[in-house]
């Protein structure tokens, strides 16, 4: 990964995180500290992304975090809201160019879940009492569908694009597990914990039946 000063001194704060080292480890980033979290080892995974844009400063991750919550928490959240919103465009786009009817319907009914699910992520971020913005703005990361992908998947039709688009949908549902777990594990919040859960087993079918319509 690919690293200048200010992506070094976010990290540096970031690694008091355990969902975040984890996250690091797969080649992205968030924000949120638990000041009480004993530090954590980082692995970086060669070849991952870097960031496209400039991080945030340090010190704007150091937030007061609400009773309830811990750094953990807010990271997951202020990953998934992205991730799902993000892959919006993705699962339209196989209704507008794929070929394959079951892949659609698939598509589809990704999509509803994809919505609702940004709902109960949305109202928890606003239950810390920080901001709604998307921190990873910009940011090229594991599982996060980015405007290069839309435009990559843009510049294919039919059968090309059932394949490349089966590959990008199969990364982000698995991605979203293992942030899941990653929750699940160190998170503090229980409302958050039991959301995390829930998708975990969500995106466990999903893949499922991914797999049943193309095969990876």
């Amino acid at each position: 990964m690919r690293a200048d000063g200010p992506a070094r001194a976010w990290r540096a704060v970031l690694l008091t995180v355990p969902l975040l080292a984890a996250l690091l480890s797969a080649g992205c980033g968030g924000t949120g500290t638990d000041p009480a979290a004993p530090p954590s080892p980082a692995a970086t995974a060669p070849g991952s992304p870097a960031a496209s844009a400039p991080a945030p400063s340090p010190a704007a991750a150091v937030a007061t975090i609400p009773p309830g919550f811990n750094g953990t928490d807010v990271a997951w959240l202020q990953l998934m809201i992205p991730m799902d919103g993000q892959t919006l465009a993705l699962l339209d786009m196989a209704r507008a160019r794929g070929t394959d009817t079951a892949l659609k319907r698939l598509a589809t009914r990704i999509k509803d879940s994809h919505t609702a699910e940004l709902t109960g992520l949305r109202r928890l971020l606003a239950r810390t009492g920080l901001p709604s913005t998307n921190v990873h703005e910009g940011h090229s990361m594991p599982g996060m569908v980015n405007a290069d992908d839309l435009a990559e998947l843009g510049r294919t039709a039919g059968a090309e694009f059932d394949r490349r688009f089966a590959r990008r949908l199969r990364e982000h549902l698995d991605q979203s597990v293992t942030v899941a777990r990653g929750e699940q594990a160190s998170g503090l919040n229980r409302d958050t914990k039991r959301l995390a859960a829930a998708i975990e087993r969500l995106r466990a079918t999903q893949r499922a039946d991914l797999d049943g319509v193309t095969r990876p």
